[in-house]
């Protein structure tokens, strides 16, 4: 065991600028800023291992901007190995929309839909964002490239000796977003208030893995969190916003100072939802998603309206409350202790699709171009979304049938960390939670890339998004080799 160093730093990615904001199917741009967005980042040195992990107010982390960090960051700090900087997302709903680069999937899956379409029918934009006062993909990329380099930095800069401690909590924020019914389909986001309804496809997680650290005289520096459910209470708003981590972050330092740094991490959460799908409260305003529809409105006694800024509030509570009763427990702090970091690249299969899906994905998509009136909109791209994804699959799969990912397995004494770039669904995390001879197992999904969704098999058979071919690259065949290779290497590092 060796003494530790450990460096913060928190930079604004707040624009100064409107911005389009990522992760749905409606076009959004920011009015206001009803929360700053940042990235955090944590740097854990021992004199020859190095630990560098980010948590960044976005809907996720593309391969390009991974790429263009490390660069920017090896370019200005020799020392830093760019290969164990860890870059994750919150999954904020109303953050930036930034250039993907050469993957840009979604671009390709409207040039498809728009080849089945005459001139006159193409895709119309519902806002057209144009002026000085806007920020576009590109300019965003580079803005953040820049911001998340700086981060990281002066979290390296920053760095003295420090203690850590463990802690646990409990807390109701994550639930399954899955609905099946008794024909064998299921739904995401489904309604419950109907007689063929059945179950919720899968579980919860309340647990919440915490890590504090500590300068010198046993004052508190930071706190992490680890929790089970994507930061999209406010996903359909148009603002900016991080959601309800940046609630967190308020509260917290209201009660052990401004300085606090935290790093929020979603756990593997692909099926999750802060929203309980059994006591539905709609949300105080209309929202545009086409997936989620209730013509039968029941109210309930239930929870504020967790599509707004109340619901917000009480989830960043429910994890404050967790975090202080864990740090009243907090007994035993270290100040040395074993790191051990590697990356890893796991090839994982291809999810495909058969000819017959090929052949019928082509005809409903000219089946529902025919019935196209005017023009197209969010709705229809959202409702072919499945048949354009097959086709781009289709066409993929001739050419390769491997899709490779970073993976990260770090060790922090008896703390086992492993990263994956998806929407990784809960079952997977938690086989390897359980599998692990770590006495605590962070999980952090959507760091390092843009995997999609990575649904289980029952998942894949009820179908709809999340578990369409469409909405991620690979299938429960990968996730059961991800869950091996994972726990594989965390067990290796805990012999």
């Amino acid at each position: 065991m060796s003494k530790l160093n450990v460096g913060w730093a928190e930079v604004s990615i707040t624009p100064s600028k409107r911005i389009a904001l990522a992760g749905q199917f409606a076009e959004r741009i920011s009015e206001y800023v009803e929360t700053p967005i940042t990235v955090t980042a944590l740097a854990v040195t021992d004199g020859e291992e190095q630990l560098i992990i980010c948590s960044c107010d976005l809907v996720s982390i593309g391969e390009n901007l991974m790429e263009a960090v490390r660069e920017e960051v090896g370019a200005k700090n020799s020392e830093i190995d760019t290969d164990k900087i860890i870059i994750s997302a919150i999954h904020s709903h109303t953050s930036h929309v930034y250039s993907r680069g050469k993957s840009n999937t979604a671009k390709r899956m409207k040039e498809i839909f728009d080849s089945y379409l005459p001139p006159e029918k193409q895709y119309r934009a519902r806002v057209s964002p144009k002026g000085e006062d806007f920020m576009d993909a590109d300019e965003a990329l580079e803005f953040l490239i820049d911001r998340i380099s700086q981060a990281i930095l002066k979290a390296w800069e920053n760095r003295k000796s420090a203690k850590y401690a463990q802690g646990f909590g409990r807390a109701a924020v994550g639930m399954c977003r899955r609905v099946c019914y008794s024909d064998g389909s299921a739904k995401m986001w489904g309604d419950t208030n109907m007689a063929s309804f059945t179950e919720l496809e899968g579980g919860s997680d309340s647990g919440i893995e915490m890590l504090f650290f500590y300068d010198e005289n046993d004052n508190l520096t930071g706190v992490v969190a680890n929790v089970a459910c994507p930061a999209q209470v406010l996903e359909h708003r148009m603002f900016i916003s991080s959601d309800y981590w940046g609630k967190v972050k308020r509260l917290l330092r209201e009660k052990y100072g401004k300085d606090l740094f935290v790093l929020g991490l979603c756990s593997a959460a692909g099926d999750q939802c802060p929203r309980d799908l059994i006591r539905w409260v709609n949300p105080e305003t209309p929202i545009d998603d086409p997936n989620i529809e209730r013509n039968d409105y029941i109210e309930r006694n239930a929870d504020p309206s967790m599509f707004d800024i109340e619901g917000s509030n009480l989830v960043g509570r429910r994890i404050v409350n967790e975090i202080d009763m864990a740090l009243e427990r907090v007994h035993t702090k270290y100040d040395e202790a074993v790191l051990k970091h590697e990356k890893l690249t796991v090839d994982l299969p291809l999810r495909r699709v058969t000819p017959a899906q090929y052949e019928h994905a082509k005809e409903a998509l000219l089946q529902y171009a025919d019935k196209v009136v005017d023009h197209i909109n969010f709705d229809d791209n959202a409702k072919m979304h499945i048949h354009t994804g097959t086709i781009i699959r289709y066409e993929e799969q001739h050419t390769r049938d491997i899709y490779p990912v970073e993976v990260h397995i770090a060790r922090l004494g008896n703390i086992a960390i492993a990263t994956n770039p998806f929407e990784l669904f809960l079952d997977y995390g938690n086989q390897i939670r359980a599998r692990s001879r770590a006495r605590q197992t962070i999980l952090i999904q959507l760091a390092c890339g843009r995997g999609g969704y990575l649904p289980t098999k029952k998942a894949e058979q009820g179908s709809h998004y999340s578990a369409y071919v469409s909405s991620g690259n690979v299938g429960h065949e990968g996730g059961e080799m991800l869950v091996r290779k994972t726990t594989e290497e965390i067990n290796k590092m805990f012999k």
